[in-house]
């Protein structure tokens, strides 16, 4: 039940500078998970794979992913390296500037106190970017965590998160240093000589300080990251480094004066990524593109005014606000491997940008709650631009400028929840959002393997319709919720195959034998129907259960676009997920946890002729408390050695996930 809000702060408490969650959240589909449910995994998409309907792309994660792939969208409507969800820390959105994707290393869960996801377009305070979902990470305030481990093939992971007062202000610093030697994706004899691991080294830091100005709080927050990763093939690397700095000052909003927020940010990112062609043996690797660097800059503002009023047994909430973002950035890049060296090169890249203001209200009676939201957004690609020379005589092969483009987009969002009988309650909503293509998406074409995607500035935002229902109940000692939804994507972006290998195409040049020509395209709609179930038991003090199950009937109507896609699923998007997990307390220093997480077939390509199978795997988990402050853990990743294919190349050789893995380590917390 929605509390109403005290009429003052009976002390002062210095915290980050954020405004409480609003209280028409509760009208939504909203997942949280704390700090429990974090301490246990050691990157922060790992831990989201725990629920169901958050797809990663590519089933691959941080551990091993290629920066460039490290989306993550939500109820598998359409999963992409780009993403479809946004994921912000404290309202600063992590996504990168040009390519969408989110580096997780550059947030270590121990720097966390919890997030929330928010399943279904976001429209309201979130806007451009929230298509299938938002991801809202809060930084730790209070508390200091510390976790050193080792695991096999070369793992060394340590990772910490503190804070302390230096007189009224508050520090919080945390930091992660990782490394590891990898392990090879394609296995046994398939696996030749250009097969090398997915070897990994990461470094990020982040600090904030937090100042009391009078009613409001001010929070100036520093981060850096830079990781340097193999990609599983000889020759080929990628490397991904970035900064942000935000500052944020907040007043909470009380029964006798309003709250507010603004925020601005600035992130600075650059991506080095190295491209090869494979022999048809796996023998050996030839350079095919080198893209050695890709600066990219973001920056933003938002601003809020929150208010709330009480009469009677009524509670009114309402927020206007407004922000804006713009990106800019561009490729640089050597390709077209001939006679030992490369022959051309390019640079690629443009602007864009999304502005919009919003009013979001929520009403609360007894047992009513009715939230809703209006937005509307205009949106504007610039200066998009594509040179390509040949580097022995320094003539452009290629030289394209993209005529400016802009529109607008409305979007809303309307939720009502009733709260029933003997803990149940029961919500119904309806949202539209939308999208932008990214900068990588519009003007930068890329390689895996043998496969080339070709870019496409024409691109138009993606747009989602959705509707959903859902049923909750909750006593002291368990929980389940249950929710059906449809959400239809109009101009969905999907790779659409326009040519296969070996062959030479306009814009694109050679695609080698065994290889595919892909181009972004707007190919039409994708309408995804499916159910979520969710459920949590506490059958002792010590004994506790979980599980949840996803199911995602997602396909594709390519109209005019692409008619040979029509009637398929979207690619890596899995019908059936499920998790399921038990955590006993056998002795009061001893804690022991099992994690089960399985998945229908998924298709690596948008013609659904590459299968990747279904695939499970089981995690078991040990915590010895050494003392009230100190845990010794012991870890089993993939205890059974599941084959999990992650990617599949168009002569069938198949890229797995991690094998079985061991870990141990220790958290200090205080």
């Amino acid at each position: 039940m929605i509390q109403d809000l005290p009429p003052r702060l009976p002390e002062v408490v210095v915290t980050g500078a954020r405004l409480p969650p609003a209280a028409g959240q509760a009208a939504f589909s909203v997942i949280r998970l704390g700090t429990d449910d974090l301490r246990t995994r050691q990157r922060v998409d790992e831990a989201l794979a725990t629920v169901p309907a958050v797809s990663l792309f590519r089933r691959t994660s941080s551990l091993a992913a290629n920066p460039t792939t490290q989306g993550i969208s939500m109820r598998a409507i359409a999963p992409s390296g780009a993403g479809r969800t946004l994921v912000t820390l404290d309202g600063v959105p992590l996504n990168d500037p040009f390519g969408g994707w989110v580096i997780w290393s550059q947030v270590p869960t121990e720097s966390l106190s919890g997030l929330d996801i928010v399943r279904g377009s976001g429209a309201g305070p979130y806007g451009a970017g929230a298509l299938t979902g938002v991801i809202s990470l809060r930084e730790r305030d209070a508390g200091s965590e510390l976790d050193a481990s080792i695991a096999e093939r070369g793992g060394a992971r340590l990772a910490g998160s503190g804070g302390t007062h230096v007189g009224p202000v508050r520090i919080v610093a945390s930091g992660l240093y990782e490394t590891s030697d990898g392990y090879v994706p394609v296995r046994g004899a398939a696996a030749g000589a250009a097969d090398t691991p997915l070897d990994l080294e990461v470094r990020s830091a982040a600090v904030r300080a937090d100042l009391p100005v009078a009613a409001a709080v001010l929070s100036l927050r520093a981060s850096a990251f830079e990781e340097d990763r193999g990609s599983g093939l000889a020759g080929a690397r990628a490397t991904a480094s970035g900064n942000l700095l935000s500052a944020t000052a907040a007043v909470q909003p009380l029964a006798d004066r309003p709250g507010w927020r603004l925020q601005a940010w600035r992130r600075e990112s650059d991506l080095a990524n190295t491209s090869v062609a494979v022999s048809a043996d796996r023998a050996s690797t030839t350079p095919a593109n080198d893209q050695f660097e890709t600066p990219a800059t973001g920056w933003g503002v938002n601003a809020a005014l929150r208010r709330v009023i009480v009469s009677g047994v009524a509670r009114v909430e309402w927020e206007l606000g407004a922000d804006a973002r713009f990106n800019d950035g561009e490729t640089h890049e050597l390709f077209r491997y001939m006679a030992g060296a490369f022959t051309r090169s390019r640079v690629a890249g443009g602007e864009t940008s999304v502005a919009g203001v919003y009013a979001e209200g929520a009403w609360t009676s007894g047992a009513w709650l009715v939230a809703g939201g209006l937005r509307y957004d205009g949106w504007r690609n610039a200066n998009g631009h594509r040179l390509e020379r040949d580097l022995a005589s320094g003539l452009p092969t290629l030289d394209e400028t993209d005529a400016d483009r802009s529109g607008q987009v409305v979007s809303a969002r309307l939720g009502a929840r009733r709260d029933i009988s003997g803990g149940q309650a029961l919500r119904l909503a309806a949202y539209t959002g939308f999208r932008p293509a990214t900068l990588n998406e519009l003007h930068r074409p890329f390689r895996v393997g043998n496969d080339l995607t070709e870019a496409n500035a024409a691109l138009e935002p993606e747009r989602l319709t959705g509707v959903e229902a859902g049923w909750a109940w909750t006593d002291d000692r368990a929980s389940l919720t249950a929710t059906a939804f449809w959400n239809r994507i109009e101009d969905a972006v999907v790779n659409v195959t326009i040519g296969q290998g070996p062959a030479t195409f306009p814009r694109a040049g050679f695609v080698p034998a065994g290889g595919v020509l892909r181009q972004r395209r707007n190919a039409g709609t994708i309408e995804a129907t499916g159910i979520e179930l969710d459920g949590r038991f506490e059958l002792t003090d010590a004994l506790f259960l979980r599980a949840a199950l996803s199911a995602t009937d997602a396909r594709v109507d390519g109209g005019a676009q692409a008619p040979q896609l029509t009637g398929l699923r979207p690619a890596q998007a899995p019908i059936w997920s499920a998790v399921a997990g038990v955590d006993w307390r056998p002795a009061d220093r001893l804690s022991l946890a099992a994690d089960l997480r399985w998945e229908s077939r998924r298709f690596e390509d948008d013609l659904n002729s590459r299968v990747l199978d279904a695939a499970g795997t089981i995690d078991l988990r040990a915590e010895w408390t050494m003392t009230p402050s100190a845990v010794l853990w012991l870890a089993a990743d993939n205890l059974f050695d599941a084959e999990i294919e992650t990617a599949e190349t168009g002569t069938g050789v198949a890229s797995f996930g991690p094998p079985r893995t061991f870990s141990a380590g220790v958290r200090l917390s205080l």
